[in-house]
């Protein structure tokens, strides 16, 4: 009998990087080393009280419990709707032109389905979040490469991208507030993407889980809204401060946006998101989606209808704790030489390491067998991370600043 061989896309992609490293961490804590854990964005903080209160009555009822609509419920569909008319100044048509997710995660591969045949063109940031080369990987895409560098803010260099061979580009990943160096988005970058992609016929899809994350336009997190030098007057989409791609005129046209309430409402295991955009694509998408999974499970998604409720003040709670760690975690980037821009949002501080050390993943390893703490090498992320490393803010304060003492004795 011959051997059976998997398919070739599973040749192209390894085992997720935090799949790996987390069981080691879990082999470690087995051994009694007790490893603190600063390397996964999974929000510790629980979500709003009035969500598990719904999620709790609404899975009691007996008629709760079957299939769902491919498009999830109206309730869900038009709180999304409401959540970005109120918070991101974004009309939605909450019939045709919001789907809901399984995940962002999910979303970047029903994205990918849907625009990329074998072959086709795709631009991926580096750094950025590892799903998007895999899954362009899985779906036999060819990854075009595009270089974030600090000195340019961590955003595109439209001068070099026209340069590149476009002829064959289909779809063009982009995610401000970026994950993982923090850097915030501004109008005047999502005016150039939209052109960019009007002027080449290449799908921008923007993924925006971070806006309402220690976001300095937006939460009273300490930060002067005006040091983010964004050269742009109107930069404040209104009394919020927060963007989406999709307030661009014209945007709809060519973008999609994923958005989730992973980070925002503390609900990364609830798997809960959605993707905007025109009505064609939506159902473009909502034709690979249907095919793939069968809906979420209707109690949740009342549930995550009741949190896009939320008020400024349960946003500003959130941000409140956030910031005291975000501090804590400044102080270790400090002790260990690291640089950090002070203006980057999100969940995570972004440093570049020193040059003593060869590459993140050294510094990396180094801390974790050493001091016991898992931080998250900027590698992983594509090679303009080599230099970088990552702390999670997703840590009870006191872990944190026993990391904190841990770091201070190696150093």
């Amino acid at each position: 009998m011959e051997a059976i061989e998997p398919a070739r896309r599973t040749q192209a992609v390894s085992e997720y990087y935090f799949s790996k490293k987390l069981k080691e961490v879990a082999e470690m804590n087995a051994q009694g080393l007790d490893v603190i854990n600063l390397g996964v964005g999974s929000p510790d903080l629980p979500p709003a009280g009035d969500a598990i209160e719904t999620l709790c009555l609404s899975a009691r009822q007996a008629d709760t419990h079957g299939y769902q609509p491919y498009v999830g419920i109206s309730e869900l569909r038009r709180a999304f709707a409401e959540w970005y008319k109120k918070w991101y100044s974004v009309d939605l048509n909450p019939n045709t032109e919001i789907q809901p997710l399984i995940g962002s995660k999910e979303g970047i591969l029903h994205i990918s389905l849907a625009f990329l045949n074998p072959g086709d063109g795709v631009l991926v940031p580096n750094p950025a979040y590892p799903t998007y080369s895999s899954v362009s990987h899985l779906v036999e895409a060819k990854i075009i490469p595009y270089d974030l560098k600090e000195e340019n803010q961590w955003q595109p260099d439209f001068a070099t991208l026209e340069k590149t061979d476009l002829s064959n580009v289909k779809l063009m990943w982009v995610n401000y507030p970026h994950m993982p160096t923090g850097a915030p988005a501004t109008r005047e970058l999502f005016e150039k993407l939209v052109a960019f992609g009007k002027k080449h016929n290449i799908v921008i899809a923007n993924d925006n889980p971070y806006s309402f994350i220690l976001n300095p336009t937006f939460c009273h997190c300490g930060l002067d809204p005006q040091s983010l030098e964004t050269g742009d007057s109107d930069f404040r989409q209104n009394d919020n401060g927060l963007l989406s791609i999709l307030s661009v005129r014209g945007s709809k046209d060519i973008c999609i946006e994923m958005n989730s309430l992973s980070k925002s409402h503390n609900m990364p295991g609830w798997r809960m998101a959605m993707l905007a955009s025109n009505p064609q694509f939506v159902q473009w998408i909502l034709k690979v989606k249907s095919n793939i999974d069968s809906g979420q499970f209707k109690p949740m998604m009342l549930a995550a209808a009741q949190a896009l409720q939320a008020t400024e003040e349960w946003y500003d709670g959130m941000n409140k704790v956030y910031r005291q760690r975000r501090k804590i975690a400044e102080k270790m980037m400090e002790t260990l030489n690291c640089r950090f821009d002070p203006k980057q949002s999100g969940m995570f501080l972004w440093g570049k390491i020193p040059s003593e050390y060869e590459n993140s993943e050294v510094l990396a390893n180094e801390i974790l067998y050493k001091a016991r703490i898992f931080i998250t090498p900027g590698f992983i992320f594509g090679s303009n991370g080599n230099n970088y490393i990552r702390i999670s803010l997703c840590c009870k304060e006191e872990q944190l600043e026993e990391a904190s003492r841990r770091i201070k004795n190696l150093i």
